[in-house]
């Protein structure tokens, strides 16, 4: 976990000012599904030397919301999912900065502090995270006309855990998971994964992720339902990937792996492989010229995402 937390870190915040953010929305009104009291647990947040934030222990999940400037406000929403290895929610390189980012795109921006994998508070500790992002999905499209949003234009962002998290989204949504998931599609429109940990397979995973969400001594049949390179369909959304060739913590056969999955299936996928640059470095890889922002911008713009 030090040398993932290490690497999570590589960017420290950029110059640039983070996005404004309006509201902080509860995502959960009531009991919080799949919970249960423990008074000892309370969240954390430490602020890092380089300038990033890491938040532990998440009990009450939440949306930070981040409007698009109304004079480039363009209808399309992003969930975006911080990532940290299942233990941690590295909130600044993959959140506070991916909202300014995305918000100069004209995107209004949800960064998902959801909870972390914790037998202390959750009966099922595998679920708790699909759980959120799922109800952020739901609540986002939901309440659409007061975010001035277009219900058919919500997608999920995710960086190393949360992008397995973003493609967990993008793969189990057939079934919600929750004792009540009402009518409201979960299925988001598009995905946006930054070096994710996609399978749960022995030689390529990211062992600190599988083994918090799943457990050290997960059945096969978990860690088949989690390698989502495993569950893509027809009805997986279109989906963009970037991963760097030398990222030592999660390998890039992760992203090449869900890639090959989506063209099996025909789903609409493009990559971005880059020849170093590490991991963690969210949208700000300074071993190349290239801005993979940029790249990303093209996109979702080719695809109508960014259309007023």
């Amino acid at each position: 976990m030090k040398k993932f937390l290490l690497a999570t870190f590589f960017l420290a915040a950029s110059a640039a000012p983070l996005a404004a953010q309006q509201q902080i929305l509860p995502l959960y009104t009531g009991t919080i599904p799949n919970s249960k009291p423990n008074k000892s647990v309370t969240e954390t947040a430490e602020k890092r030397p380089d300038g990033g934030e890491f938040v532990r222990q998440v009990v009450q999940p939440k949306l930070l919301v981040y409007p698009a400037p109304a004079d480039k406000a363009n209808g399309t929403a992003v969930v975006v999912c911080p990532g940290g290895g299942y233990g941690i929610l590295s909130m600044v390189n993959e959140g506070y900065q991916v909202a300014e980012k995305l918000n100069a795109m004209g995107i209004t921006v949800f960064v998902l502090k959801y909870r972390l994998p914790d037998d202390r508070t959750q009966p099922d500790r595998s679920i708790a995270p699909l759980l959120d992002v799922q109800q952020a999905i739901r609540m986002v499209r939901e309440q659409a006309a007061k975010f001035n949003i277009n219900p058919n234009r919500i997608g999920v962002a995710g960086f190393s855990a949360g992008g397995h998290l973003a493609s967990t989204a993008g793969t189990h949504f057939a079934k919600p998971v929750g004792n009540k998931p009402g009518p409201t599609s979960v299925r988001p429109d598009f995905l946006i994964l930054a070096y994710p940990v996609i399978t749960f397979a022995d030689s390529l995973t990211h062992g600190g992720s599988r083994d918090n969400l799943v457990g050290k001594n997960a059945s096969t049949e978990q860690i088949k339902l989690y390698s989502n390179e495993l569950q893509v369909s027809a009805q997986t959304p279109p989906t963009f990937l970037v991963h760097s060739e030398d990222d030592g913590v999660v390998p890039v056969q992760n992203s090449l792996l869900f890639y090959q999955a989506c063209l099996h299936h025909k789903v609409p996928v493009e990559m971005h492989l880059y020849p170093k640059g590490g991991h963690g470095y969210g949208f700000y890889n300074r071993t190349t010229k290239d801005d993979w922002a940029e790249r990303l911008r093209n996109w979702l713009d080719m695809n109508g995402w960014l259309t007023k």
